[in-house]
């Protein structure tokens, strides 16, 4: 049997390590795009990211768990995030 999340739940981390990881996971984002936010921004950016990158991760049959595990797929997911917000203005 699966364990069940909530709605703003990591699997291995409590809501504050999900802050600390969405920050985290948008600074990295935030710096390997050349972009430049604000705290507030990269923390929903990486909170974001970790939903995209576990949805993507989940896709691909790669498991992954706890801080470090979140952090790496919150990372990728924010990263994703900022190329398509990119290519998005870009287009305009």
């Amino acid at each position: 049997m699966e364990p069940t999340y909530g709605i703003l739940a990591m699997p291995g981390v409590g809501f504050f390590g999900m802050l600390v990881i969405g920050f985290l996971a948008g600074y990295v984002a935030e710096r390997t795009m050349n972009r430049d936010h604000g705290i507030l921004t990269n923390i929903l950016v990486g909170i974001a990211g970790s939903f995209v990158g576990g949805t993507l991760a989940g896709l691909l049959g790669i498991a992954f768990y706890g801080f470090l595990g979140n952090l790496v797929v919150a990372i990728a997911g924010a990263i994703v995030i900022l190329w398509i917000w990119g290519r998005a203005q870009g287009a305009r």
